[in-house]
């Protein structure tokens, strides 16, 4: 199954996301559409965890790293679930973020390619989020863009493999691709 958006006669609002199936699926609103995405796989999750602990390791006290689900919700007609976000701790609620997260995250899904590149990325440039990172688990890359004067992304960094990137926003931050994939060796003894 794919990212799809459901169009209504009438704008979708957060509202009528309180009435949607616990079934698994994210449920999403953009500019008062709806985007329904099966639920991830698990390389997305292990990629997902994997570069919320190093941003956790690195990130200063008066940030907080959280992974999905969790709400960035704007305003009544917007609701976005980054796969890993990084948001000011005094900007947090216990149910969501009413502001722009300092930082969001979107692992592709087979499903989330072209929404997270592009309909994401422009709902994020329209909340004001500093920085958006693409992550491909499959072909292990971390894109790297930051919020320019225009008002659109521009990118700034594109790392692949073991290739290893330093980061100096949100915070100092080394990420690796390939770390971020692959299993973990338990060890025996």
């Amino acid at each position: 199954m794919s990212t799809m958006t459901v169009g209504a006669s009438s704008p979708f609002t957060v509202h009528d996301l309180e009435g949607m199936p616990d079934d698994g699926r994210r449920y999403e609103l953009i500019d008062g559409e709806l985007l329904v995405s099966p639920a991830p796989g698990l390389l997305h999750q292990r990629v997902a965890f994997r570069l919320a602990r190093v941003l956790d390791d690195a990130c200063p006290d008066e940030l907080e790293v959280i992974i999905a689900p969790f709400a960035v919700r704007p305003d009544n007609c917007n609701e976005l679930q980054p796969d890993v976000l990084v948001a000011r701790r005094g900007d947090l609620t216990d149910r969501h973020l009413p502001s722009a997260p300092v930082l969001a995250v979107e692992v592709y899904s087979p499903s989330s390619r072209l929404v997270d590149a592009n309909l994401k990325r422009a709902a994020y440039a329209r909340l004001g989020v500093p920085s958006y990172w693409l992550v491909d688990p499959v072909a292990p890359s971390v894109t790297v863009l930051r919020l320019a004067g225009s008002g659109e992304y521009r990118q700034v960094a594109h790392v692949a493999g073991e290739e290893a990137v330093d980061l100096d926003a949100p915070f100092p931050v080394r990420v690796r691709p390939v770390d971020l994939t692959a299993q973990r060796r338990r060890l025996s003894g």
